[in-house]
């Protein structure tokens, strides 16, 4: 006797057909090389014109000194953006791998190394994974103020999955420096 799969039970990664359920996802984004305010911009746009991801937010840009990288790395422009997606997180995160390829980044395997774009999902819905190139919510944005600070901005009751309050995170990560860069935006097409 073959068993019957329970249908009240659906695997929201694997589904087929016309049911694709829509997740709110938080990407941070980063650049320390080339033309920061233009790979951050491209990225955004890239990201709108991506089927399947309606961006709803793009955080101000924010200007922090670059964590665990090689003595005389740039500062990196940082923003967050949210969007609603109905693709699975391991298609966003391919499009997000894609979108740094774009942009010319170079994977020299050296970790903190420069970059042009780095694009890393945070949240997708509340999707967990552990796998070695898909960890979700990402392992460490919950210690980092580059991330926190421009989500508390878009949005301020933001909870971040087994980590807690983003504005009380950002709080504990009070001593990294953030700065604002009122000078500098980008433009949600």
């Amino acid at each position: 006797m073959t068993e019957t799969p329970n249908p009240n039970i659906v695997d929201t990664d694997t589904l087929t057909g016309e049911m694709h359920p829509v997740r709110r996802c938080v990407l941070s984004i980063g650049s320390n090389l080339g033309e920061r305010l233009s790979n951050l911009q491209g990225a955004v746009n890239t990201l709108a014109d991506t089927p399947e991801v309606w961006v709803t937010s793009v955080s101000p840009v924010y200007e922090t000194a670059p964590v665990g990288a090689p003595e005389g790395s740039g500062d990196f422009l940082n923003v967050v953006v949210l969007a609603d997606t109905t693709l699975s997180a391991r298609t966003l995160l391919e499009r997000a791998l894609a979108i740094e390829d774009a942009y010319g980044r170079e994977r020299n395997g050296e970790h903190g190394s420069p970059r042009t774009l780095d694009v890393d999902l945070i949240v997708v819905g509340d999707r967990r994974s552990a796998e070695e190139d898909l960890v979700l919510p990402h392992p460490r944005a919950h210690e980092r103020a580059f991330v926190l600070a421009p989500w508390y901005d878009v949005e301020p009751d933001a909870e971040l999955p087994d980590q807690g309050s983003v504005a009380v995170l950002l709080e504990k990560a009070g001593d990294q420096e953030v700065r604002l860069r009122d000078d500098l935006s980008l433009q949600l097409q």
